[in-house]
């Protein structure tokens, strides 16, 4: 873990204030549940757990994971599931708050998170159910790649994982919301600045919190 992931994960949880259902995807929100406050906030994985823990090296057992195979705790409460049920419960429109790790995300809302081109895959898993059944989708991501070319694009150059546009992105420096088809920033995060933001941002934006573009 680092500590750029670990801050985009915190600010993240800050989003969460129960009563909810939230799903957390694969990456950085694996992350958000050493961070969570709220009692109320119950995490659901699609492999079939609602009210997952946070990771606790001292609680490891090695048939409690989540969808992405890391070992999590119970909390009080816990309940168990098939992995059919719990898309019908994501399909249902009974998950509140879907939060995706991501590869890229467009300036109109549309992400791309399970597929390079080029690389084997295994599948879309998912992230396309998530999209489109939860109620509010926030997606994690580095602003930008290990080569400093942007994550945040004029549009996709990955395969979108679905046409659905998503809530909120929240990067390492700043926060956007998706309003009409079009990008907000809404926050910087500590650190960051609005020069930086935009030399490192393709996607145009609106902003929110003063200055210029």
């Amino acid at each position: 873990m680092t500590d750029v992931k670990a801050r985009i994960a915190m600010r993240a949880a800050k989003e969460l204030k129960g009563p909810l259902v939230v799903n957390l995807g694969i990456g950085i929100p694996t992350l958000i549940p050493d961070y969570l406050e709220d009692e109320e906030v119950f995490l659901h994985t699609e492999n079939g757990m609602l009210g997952v823990g946070p990771y606790d090296p001292e609680q490891v057992d090695p048939s409690i994971i989540n969808s992405g195979k890391a070992f999590v705790t119970e909390r009080i409460g816990v309940s168990y599931f098939d992995s059919a049920e719990s898309f019908a419960m994501i399909r249902g429109g009974h998950v509140d708050v879907a939060v995706l790790g991501v590869l890229q995300v467009d300036e109109h809302g549309q992400i791309a998170n399970w597929a390079v081109p080029g690389k084997n895959i295994i599948g879309v898993g998912g992230a396309m159910d998530l999209i489109e059944g939860a109620k509010k989708v926030i997606c994690t991501v580095t602003h930008t790649a290990k080569d400093g070319s942007p994550k945040l694009k004029k549009k996709c150059t990955y395969p979108i994982t679905s046409t659905r546009a998503v809530d909120m992105v929240i990067t390492d420096l700043a926060v956007f919301t998706f309003q009409k088809g079009e990008m907000h920033l809404i926050e910087l995060m500590p650190g960051a600045t609005l020069e930086e933001v935009e030399k490192k941002t393709e996607a145009a934006f609106i902003n929110d919190i003063g200055g210029t573009t």
